[in-house]
């Protein structure tokens, strides 16, 4: 654990941000951007949680630790629950991480090798991207996520809309990848984790209604909900905090901040006090 977050102790209003994403993923922040703007805004606790990337959630505590930012160790794993796709926040891992991140590892792979024959596919079938580098300009223009090959369609003008770029990367084989929910929480468990069930009010992945929620924990040992999230609707957030009060859930706050288009929100500490105690991390109670 980050010797920055062992017996931190916050104030009540403290400002936190518990899911973020670098290019470590599908991000647009690069590390230092992120931890830069983190640190400049003045955040008391923070947790990136970049997809399936357990080794990536290690280098950012080191660089966070060298610039003096506490931060979590985080990672938001892709799983499926039945047939429903279901993102799982596994925070406060310890050493013994080997299987969450060989689970994390193999699906990075397989995306990976997925992206790139979806783009030497578009390319057989004759879609020209002569601004490949200016565009994946951060990746020294080479393809290596979804997201690279998105960009290119959508820079050239061969996607206007999202129905059109989501026909054009099928056709051209794009394929989704997930682990088994149950697996990616027993190994996050065994590794000293906690398991939030992420933007549970999300409709274009899953929106999960309080009898789906019933059914998920009938099936796996889920720790908590991320309750506050900037595209939950009111109703929503109200919905789920009784959900995960009645049911002593622990309860999660996150940006979700991808680029400087949806920025890190400041949530007050004491919102995830009882996540935060559970990692060790003491929250002042309200004067």
């Amino acid at each position: 654990m980050n010797p920055l977050t062992s017996q931190l102790v916050l104030s009540a209003d403290a400002a936190i941000d518990l899911q973020m994403h670098t290019t470590y993923s599908d991000g647009q922040w690069t590390p230092e951007q992120l931890i830069d703007y983190l640190l400049s805004e003045q955040f008391a606790l923070v947790a990136v949680t970049d997809h399936d990337r357990v080794d990536a959630s290690l280098a950012l505590q080191q660089l966070a630790r060298q610039k003096g930012l506490p931060m979590l160790a985080a990672v938001e794993m892709t799983t499926r629950w039945r047939e429903y796709p279901t993102d799982i926040l596994c925070y406060g891992f310890g050493s013994q991480h080997d299987e969450l991140k060989a689970l994390g590892d193999t699906l990075v792979q397989a995306q990976q090798e997925n992206v790139r024959s979806v783009y030497e596919n578009l390319v057989r079938k004759g879609y020209q991207f002569p601004r490949q580098q200016s565009v994946l300009r951060a990746s020294s223009g080479q393809v290596t996520r979804f997201s690279d090959v998105a960009a290119l369609l959508i820079e050239h003008r061969y996607a206007p809309n999202n129905i059109t770029l989501w026909k054009i990367l099928g056709d051209a084989g794009l394929l989704e990848f997930a682990n088994d929910i149950k697996d990616v929480i027993e190994a996050a468990h065994h590794a000293g984790a906690i398991c939030i069930l992420a933007h549970p009010g999300r409709e274009d992945i899953t929106r999960y209604s309080e009898a789906m929620l019933d059914q998920l924990r009938q099936d796996v040992d889920l720790d908590g909900l991320e309750v506050y999230y900037p595209l939950h609707t009111d109703e929503q957030t109200s919905m789920y905090l009784a959900y995960a009060q009645q049911h002593r859930l622990l309860q999660s706050a996150g940006s979700d901040s991808h680029t400087t288009r949806r920025l890190p929100i400041k949530y007050r500490a004491e919102l995830c006090r009882q996540l935060l105690e559970r990692v060790g991390i003491h929250v002042e109670t309200s004067s």
